[in-house]
């Protein structure tokens, strides 16, 4: 026996279902890919503008990592590039934990209309702890770091001045 037809007007007042966005993955690759927006193009597509707009910082923070690998912690610009790389990480580690602590109801409303809701269990809210751990050193060691080279410039410039 064959389903009844559904009238065309019916069908189309059903919301569109497009592909399922899985709570759990999207808060894993903010994790592991955050920094260079891959969260953000599995959530939104390849056109998602912000998107387009991580990685860029992101691989001037990662040149800044090996400026001062090969010419030692007195590079100036190493100081203003290494920062962009702990803001980026820190960021994606907080898209982390706002992804694995949103309601399933909330999610699936905003993301997979006209799905079923979805009981994701405990895949995003590990994901969340091991954002709010990983961020929150990031986030100390940027500030620590930004706060460091700081204030090592202004000895310098004082010495300088007494010059």
């Amino acid at each position: 026996m064959s389903p009844l037809p559904i009238h065309p007007a019916a069908q189309a007042a059903l919301p569109a279902r497009g592909a399922y966005k899985s709570k759990t993955l999207a808060t894993w690759i903010a994790l592991l890919g955050g920094s260079l927006g891959l969260h953000r193009f599995y959530l939104r597509g390849w056109r998602d503008v912000a998107g387009w707009l991580h990685p860029l910082p992101t691989l001037l923070g990662l040149h800044g990592v090996r400026r001062m690998l090969e010419l030692g912690q007195d590079d100036h610009a190493a100081w203003a590039l290494i920062p962009l790389l702990g803001l980026m990480l820190a960021q994606a580690m907080l898209c982390a934990i706002l992804y694995g602590l949103t309601p399933d109801e909330r999610w699936d409303a905003r993301h997979n209309p006209g799905w079923p809701v979805q009981d994701t269990r405990w895949g995003p809210v590990l994901g969340a702890i091991a954002g709010l751990a990983l961020g929150a050193g990031v986030l100390m060691a940027t500030v620590a770091f930004s706060g460091q080279r700081y204030f090592e410039w202004q000895v310098e410039q004082a010495r300088q001045l007494s010059q």
